[in-house]
């Protein structure tokens, strides 16, 4: 799985973003996998995730905890905006051995140090190499890195122009415009805080 794999920014701005997903493999390990992604749920909720999803239902930005764990159908997803809630998160799924695969995105160096804290080695690891094609038909390189948090493309370009436009005009934080943001992601995968902390810098 690699739809988190491309986000976009400053390395410095990337240190403060972790998607962490728990998986399962068609086929191999998908029957009775739901309890499984409810615990990593629960566990990654209590270490300070910034967004936090099951695949199908939405996010916490869109519905409460509960009913996301309650209502899930398909894959979870978390985002970690600090190392220590990151390997304090690996730790505990560590503990809990449940047997499903755990995706984390992030600064290479970074991720190894918190896998090697948490007691963990990566069984495989993924590079993006960037975009290739027509780039002159891209957005601005700084909405491009609002919108590559949402690896599925949901967060549309348009949107976060004309909420920059809000901002700037006085009617709208971006804090209150990175939630709207958030909620078109529905697998929870978007940082909504760090999406504010860039929205804050147009």
């Amino acid at each position: 799985m690699t739809h988190t794999l491309h986000r976009r920014g400053t390395r410095e701005s990337l240190s403060r973003d972790f998607p962490v997903m728990m998986l399962r493999a068609m086929g191999f390990n998908n029957s009775d996998y739901l309890p499984k992604c409810q615990e990593f749920l629960r566990i990654a909720s209590r270490h300070n995730p910034a967004n936090l999803a099951s695949e199908m239902k939405g996010n916490i930005v869109q519905f409460p905890l509960e009913e996301i764990i309650a209502d899930a159908k398909g894959d979870s997803f978390a985002v970690f905006v600090s190392t220590e809630d990151l390997t304090a998160c690996l730790r505990d799924l560590r503990e809990a051995d449940l047997g499903l695969s755990v995706v984390i995105s992030g600064d290479f160096e970074i991720v190894q140090r918190c896998l090697k804290d948490a007691g963990l080695e990566h069984h495989t690891a993924n590079f993006s190499l960037g975009i290739w094609g027509k780039t002159d038909l891209l957005p601005d390189e700084r909405v491009l890195e609002i919108v590559t948090m949402c690896g599925h493309g949901m967060v549309p370009p348009k949107l976060v122009t004309t909420l920059i436009h809000e901002i700037k005009g006085g009617r709208m934080t971006p804090n209150e415009a990175s939630r709207l943001l958030a909620a078109n992601c529905t697998c929870g995968v978007f940082n909504p805080n760090r999406a504010a902390e860039l929205l804050a810098t147009f």
